[in-house]
């Protein structure tokens, strides 16, 4: 079915020339598609309840000829019999926010062999084993000569495959009609849709289940009959998520990452406008999982879901937030940053010197692990327990993908004051970039609690309160320094301010024993526009290493940053965030004379 465009070029050029609205022409067409939509609802409602009316008369029909039968027959002993349950073949649409299908269904054939039927087998094999080539040309000829009377051959044919085999002309070779689920944008949202596979199979129809991802979770809720022609909406933006999958595939690779992780989400509901994850998969040919290995080496691997990282500074962000918050601090009160911090045989050092003192906002802007130490160390391990659990940061993710239920946090064994020090600049806590993005959205949103969600909702409830406003608007403010003033600066965007903080965590061993000293977690979250927020972004990549210069570079800021900067410049007018033009002062403007 070919649709109409929402936005035609011509038309829009047109109304621009006129002096019009363009979005008027957009909202109309939306309009008229929707009344499309409900006029083939009702038409297909009537047609069945016309199909509904005609099978009741044909098994009143059926009945009443039966009962005269019965009634001029000998009595006889009836016999029970049952017949198999109907295989629901059908599955609902699931489509991204602007109704662009993600998934849908496609109608295909089946091929299977009745051996008994067939003219010559071994000329059978042979053709068919030219034709799909990962079939085996002697283990069909054993298939089709032994006493086997039923063999499947194909779940699944493309249109051309099914002329090959039907050129054949074996009549032992049969085509079954059936529907399988297609993904259209191939690997966009792999990680969210997840696949689908068969369940329940018959020779002419089978059931198709979810395997992973939303389609697993949601899987009742698809297969549903009463709801089959209602897509299910997500909360993803199709352009949106192919934007971030290129900038951040574009950057994985110039970055020499072993993997990487975005996310784009509301600030204010949580819900996700593009998550990715890299590497990635084709979700029409879904691979097998690994079965041996590191999962995350595995593209089914969902890094920014279900990897499970220590964050490094961006914790600091939620450290100086809680300070503010009791009225511990104030963002001009001086913090004693002498390095190194001591505590029994640990040392805690600083990347650079900062000397004696800074004020709060410096610690966060310069990125101070003593400075924000020393405040954690005032708030308390209970305190700063219960206000990372308020953030979310110590429970799953309840996001509505199967894999989110392995976004589990490692917490330390046993919370203590050396603990509460180093989580307070991002070591030994571990948490998913999902966790990251939600808590950064509760800190500059207003202060209210934001549940991740990938179903798209308008009239969706604010949730609790966390922080104050004040606080909330503080944070902003410190968040936009860093990255005007401070380890984040290549995150500006010309028209777009972004505020954030960098984090650059070394990466554990796997087997235990300490860290590596030359692979890191590198990981940017931010806000955009920082005055107002609408989106919150993070980017987290997987052991980058930035070569352009004499010596290789890790930090989030020369790694992590860049990226997401690309990301917002790309991805911000789609969104349809307008870039802020600084205005000229009156000292500028000047009469013109002859």
């Amino acid at each position: 079915m070919i649709r109409t465009p929402l936005r035609p070029l011509a038309r829009i050029l047109d109304a621009r020339r006129k002096g019009e609205n363009p979005d008027a022409i957009e909202r109309e067409n939306i309009r008229l598609r929707h009344e499309e939509m409900r006029d083939r609802a009702r038409r297909r409602a009537e047609g069945r309840l016309l199909v509904l009316a005609g099978l009741f008369l044909a098994g009143f029909a059926v009945i009443g000829g039966q009962m005269a039968v019965l009634a001029q027959s000998e009595p006889a002993e009836p016999r029970a019999g049952a017949s198999g349950a109907r295989i629901l073949a059908q599955r609902a649409d699931i489509t991204d926010r602007r109704g662009r299908v993600l998934a849908t269904n496609f109608d295909t054939y089946s091929l299977y062999a009745q051996p008994q039927q067939m003219i010559d087998p071994e000329g059978a094999a042979e053709q068919l084993a030219a034709i799909f080539p990962d079939l085996d040309r002697a283990r069909l000829l054993r298939g089709f000569t032994g006493k086997r009377k039923f063999l499947w051959i194909r779940r699944t044919l493309s249109p051309e495959q099914k002329q090959a085999v039907h050129d054949i002309g074996e009549p032992g070779l049969l085509f079954g009609p059936r529907e399988m689920r297609l993904y259209p944008n191939g690997q966009i949202a792999a990680h969210v849709l997840g696949g689908a596979s068969f369940g329940d199979e018959g020779v002419s129809a089978a059931e198709i289940v979810g395997v992973a991802g939303i389609e697993k979770a949601l899987d009742a809720r698809l297969r549903d009959p009463a709801r089959a022609h209602e897509p299910l909406a997500l909360s993803l933006d199709l352009s949106v998520q192919a934007a971030m999958e290129k900038v951040l595939a574009g950057g994985m690779s110039i970055m020499n990452a072993k993997g990487a992780a975005g996310i784009l989400m509301e600030a204010d509901t949580g819900e996700i406008v593009a998550i990715a994850s890299l590497p990635d998969f084709d979700p029409n040919q879904r691979p097998a999982p690994p079965a041996q290995g590191n999962p995350d080496d595995s593209p089914l691997f969902n890094r920014a879901v279900q990897g499970v990282y220590e964050l490094g500074s961006t914790f600091k962000t939620f450290t100086i937030a809680q300070a503010l918050e009791r009225g511990q601090v104030e963002p001009d009160t001086m913090i004693n940053t002498q390095s190194p911090m001591t505590w029994g045989k640990y040392r805690i050092r600083d990347f650079h010197n900062y000397g004696r003192e800074l004020s709060v906002e410096k610690v966060l802007v310069k990125s101070s692990n003593v400075g924000t130490a020393r405040i954690a160390v005032e708030i308390g391990a209970e305190r700063q327990q219960a206000f990372l659990r308020t953030l979310g940061l110590l429970d799953p993710v309840p996001l509505e993908i199967t894999e989110a239920s392995g976004s589990q946090p490692l917490l330390p064994p046993k919370w203590s004051e050396l603990s509460t020090m180093t989580i307070s600049y991002g070591h030994g806590l571990a948490i998913s970039p999902l966790h990251l993005a939600a808590a950064y959205a509760t800190v500059v949103n207003g202060g209210r609690r934001v549940t991740p969600t990938l179903l798209r909702d308008p009239d969706r409830a604010p949730g609790p309160r966390v922080i104050s406003e004040t606080t909330s608007a503080t944070m902003r403010d410190l968040l936009r320094r860093v990255v005007t003033d401070g380890t984040a600066s290549l995150a500006e965007v010309p028209g777009y301010a972004v505020g954030g903080k960098t984090g650059t965590a070394d990466k554990p061993k796997a087997g235990g024993g300490g860290y590596h000293e030359d692979r890191v977690i590198a990981t940017f979250a931010g806000m955009f526009p920082a005055h107002d927020p609408r989106y919150v972004i993070v980017v987290t990549l997987d052991e980058p290493v930035e070569t352009s210069g004499e010596e290789p570079r890790r930090t989030a800021g020369w790694t992590a940053v860049p990226v997401a900067a690309e990301i917002i410049r790309r991805t911000a007018p789609l969104l349809g965030l307008r870039p802020a033009i600084e205005q000229v002062g009156a000292a500028a403007i000047r009469r013109a004379s002859n």
